[in-house]
């Protein structure tokens, strides 16, 4: 692309026709299929699974407040009253703040240094929890994450969606996701065993499930330094990864698809002229409701299990892995099949009728059977969605920095979900937890309906692109993803 066409496509009146849309693109075309899909393959391996392993790391250190809850915190701490509220939705305010500047500072910085920097500095900070000797210094820390965290998952959403074509995403997206939410499933399980460290070294055994796991983000961090890859036209630099005939072969693909690899100049105006787009906070508004779901889960499983279901401790601890497989099963074959079809909506809305079974059954039932099988239909709904919304929004806009204004404010008020989220279930709610079960409701409620809103809307829009009365997104021939 011309400097000149950079200029002009950055007054959003610019509309793209570039030589790599051509289907024989001599960077395309040099690569047999088989060597193309072995590029993408290297690419899934390094970018996702570095990403995914770090992102296990960061969703580990957010939500292993209930694991230490239920191990002693409480009571060492004294979390009475809203303590425990105020400690979990703290975090969310400087989280949701400082993702906008994050996304801009990661663009300017490079992925590689800002996402293994970030890990380390809150990795050291979760080790700071376990020598916490008040609630309130508690939440001072819990400050420090919220900033340190506030550029991880906007950054990776972003980093991700700038590396695959449109109808590649949801699968990488829920592989991400996936490995990130393994740590939810088995955080429990490691919670209960480093629980048994306790008095080692004078620790309570809540104590020790902030250190060891703050150590294991540091460890992370170390080694997101040299594994993590740089955006797609700078990739050939990265350590031990692409070739510069393999790096312009990613740029090419991204160009055929929606033709914007390659960044324009930054200019806050036109980057803050984005927040226009009505469809960018349609797309805000479903990852909100969906994180409110998803960080009521997190937080509040464990303790729902053991005060609200009365099982023993080490059951509680362990229980929470089973309906996580379960979720990552359920989200990487909507994944799959929703890539292949060129789904998005849909798959929204199925997850949200999930919620919408699973939690009166979680909330208004007594058999603590049918109680577990709601926990299983609600994490399932909460978990598959993420990376499905993620990808609805990333399939339906272009241009590096409206990226990466999107993934931002997208995050940012799903860190609003989890403030409402972390507020929804209290203690003197329990045990059935009415008000959380039907504030969860009334999100997947929501979402149904603001899907289907957008989705009229996408379709009126496509309808008149077909008939040469509008063109998309500045790219002729571009079509919203339904």
């Amino acid at each position: 692309m011309s400097q000149e066409d950079l200029e002009k496509s950055r007054d959003g009146l610019h509309m793209e026709h570039t030589p790599s849309a051509d289907s024989n693109d001599a960077r395309i075309a040099e690569y047999s299929p088989a060597e193309q899909k072995s590029i993408v393959r290297k690419v899934d391996l390094r970018l996702v699974s570095t990403l995914g392993v770090l992102y296990c790391a960061s969703l580990m250190d957010r939500t292993n407040l209930g694991s230490a809850a239920i191990a002693g915190m409480t009571v060492d701490l004294k979390l009475i009253g809203a303590r425990y509220n105020i400690i979990t939705l703290i975090f969310f305010i400087p989280y949701v703040i400082f993702q906008p500047p994050a996304t801009v500072v990661l663009r300017k910085v490079g992925p590689r240094v800002f996402l293994s920097a970030i890990t380390l500095f809150w990795g050291a900070t979760m080790i700071g929890f376990g020598f916490t000797p008040a609630w309130d210094v508690l939440v001072g820390l819990r400050i420090i994450l919220g900033v340190l965290e506030a550029g991880f998952f906007p950054g990776c959403a972003y980093l991700l969606s700038c590396w695959y074509p449109r109808y590649q995403l949801q699968k990488r997206n829920a592989v991400f996701y996936l490995i990130g939410s393994m740590a939810s499933a088995l955080s429990g399980i490691l919670a209960y065993g480093v629980m048994q460290m306790k008095g080692l070294g004078g620790l309570s055994g809540w104590r020790w499930i902030f250190v060891i796991e703050g150590l294991l983000t540091c460890i992370a961090g170390i080694a997101g330094y040299f594994l993590i890859v740089d955006f797609p036209e700078l990739s050939k630099n990265s350590w031990k990864f692409l070739t510069e005939r393999e790096a312009a072969f990613v740029v090419a693909t991204i160009e055929k698809d929606r033709a914007d690899a390659i960044p324009e100049p930054f200019r806050v105006g036109a980057y803050l002229k984005n927040a226009l787009d009505m469809k960018v906070w349609g797309f805000a508004w479903l990852f909100m409701l969906t994180t409110t779901n998803s960080y009521a889960i997190a937080y509040f499983l464990p303790i729902i299990l053991r005060v609200g279901m009365k099982f023993s401790l080490a059951k509680a601890q362990c229980l929470v892995a089973p309906p996580y497989v379960a979720a990552a099963i359920v989200m990487y074959a909507q994944a799959h099949y929703a890539d292949k079809l060129h789904l998005r909506g849909p798959v929204v809305v199925f997850n949200a009728v999930l919620g919408l079974i699973g939690l009166p059954l979680l909330g208004f039932t007594h058999n603590n059977g049918v109680r577990y099988f709601g926990v299983f239909l609600a994490t399932i709904c909460a978990n598959a969605n993420v990376p499905a919304v993620l990808t609805y929004q990333a399939n339906n806009i272009r241009g590096q920095w409206k990226r990466a204004f999107c993934s931002a404010t997208l995050v940012g008020f799903g860190g609003i979900g989890g403030i409402i989220g972390s507020t929804v279930f209290r203690e003197k709610d329990s045990p059935a937890y009415r008000p959380g079960i039907e504030a969860c409701l009334i999100a997947n409620g929501l979402i149904i309906i603001i899907v289907a809103l957008m989705t009229l809307r996408f379709r009126s829009e496509n309808k008149k692109a077909e008939e040469g009365r509008k063109v998309i997104e500045g790219q002729q021939g571009f079509r919203y993803t339904l």
